[in-house]
């Protein structure tokens, strides 16, 4: 029995210097230490054994099991040393070496025209303004002079959260906030995101964009409008770009038109954009109502204004010669890293 513990010393001594990794440790400590190992197996034959050879096997035993979990313990952590060691080499960093510059962002086209936009009219002498995209009824029609029974309503697609509270279908809102707030002159734009129930297609969308415009002083004409937005439709396309105000309706206004700026994708000549009429139509305006100044708490008497609402989306097309207005929103970034 003395022969075969020396035998286990032996043969753990050097097959825990051969072993090549922590999983072949473990295999070897499970083989000579573990409960159905070589060194538990010898105990179990000590009651074999006589009165006086039992505590000298014991010791022995003893001895060789503290010499293994040395060994096992001193090979582990070299083992576990040189794994840390070919990891550091392994994972080392040129913290000289010039890093990987990410990737720089590009506003979106939308954004490009509306700041534009701003920069215009800002060098015009207007002011940027903002209003609430949820909307009351009242602001968004009653105060424009479109009351609940008047027959334009029947036009709107509007969406109704309740009976008085809706998504504003229009930037309009933003002037009769204005204007209550504000004693005249008043020269503003007011930006922002507005919903209609639009079947989506190359140049509608349910989620759009308008820039309203409003100035009200003594003495504004409607001459003043049109030299207004000639300035900025030739600011944005060139001196050549072409646009024509035609006659129109809108309750709020009073001369009223509708502003159509040449097709930039067939110059007039006709094509599925403009859906055959050589025109895109960008924007609506006229002179403010009497009715919508007095109930703004303005005497239409002393004081004229003309107002406007420009979609951005259809300025952002005419810009870039964009043919369908779905690819704004689509976020592909093929589309979009063109900008």
């Amino acid at each position: 029995m003395k022969a075969a513990l020396e035998a286990i010393r032996a043969a753990a001594h050097q097959q825990l210097q051969q072993a090549k990794d922590l999983r072949e440790l473990d295999d070897l400590r499970v083989r000579f230490l573990g409960k159905k190992g070589e060194l538990t197996a010898i105990l179990k034959r000590m009651g074999s054994l006589s009165a006086e050879e039992r505590p000298v096997i014991g010791q022995l035993a003893n001895q060789i099991r503290e010499s293994v979990e040395g060994e096992l313990a001193a090979r582990t952590q070299a083992l576990k040393a040189a794994l840390q060691a070919e990891r550091l080499r392994a994972e080392a960093i040129d913290v000289t070496m010039p890093g990987t510059a990410p990737a720089p962002g590009r506003q979106h086209p939308l954004s490009i025209v509306l700041d534009e936009m701003k920069e215009i009219f800002l060098g015009m002498g207007f002011d940027v303004v903002q209003g609430p995209e949820v909307e009351t009824d009242y602001y968004n029609f009653e105060a424009l002079n479109l009351p609940k029974d008047h027959p334009a309503r029947d036009t709107q697609d509007t969406f109704y959260i309740s009976e008085n509270i809706l998504l504003r279908t229009q930037t309009s809102p933003v002037q009769i906030r204005t204007m209550e707030e504000r004693k005249p002159p008043i020269r503003i734009i007011a930006p922002g995101r507005v919903y209609r129930s639009d079947a989506v297609d190359a140049t509608h969308s349910p989620i759009f964009h308008q820039i309203e415009g409003l100035v009200v002083d003594r003495g504004i004409t409607m001459a003043d409008l049109k030299g207004c937005l000639e300035t900025i439709v030739k600011r944005l396309y060139g001196e050549k770009a072409v646009v024509r105000f035609r006659p129109h309706h809108f309750p709020f206004t009073e001369p009223s038109a509708e502003v159509d700026l040449q097709c930039f994708a067939c110059h007039g000549q006709g094509c599925r954009i403009c859906k055959g009429e050589g025109w895109i139509e960008i924007l609506g305006c006229g002179m403010v109502h009497p009715k919508v100044l007095s109930i703004c708490g303005i005497d239409p008497e002393e004081y004229s204004g003309f107002a406007f609402g420009i979609g951005l989306e259809r300025l952002v097309m005419g810009r870039y010669g964009i043919d369908d207005m779905r690819l704004l929103y689509e976020n592909d970034v093929r589309f979009l890293a063109q900008f």
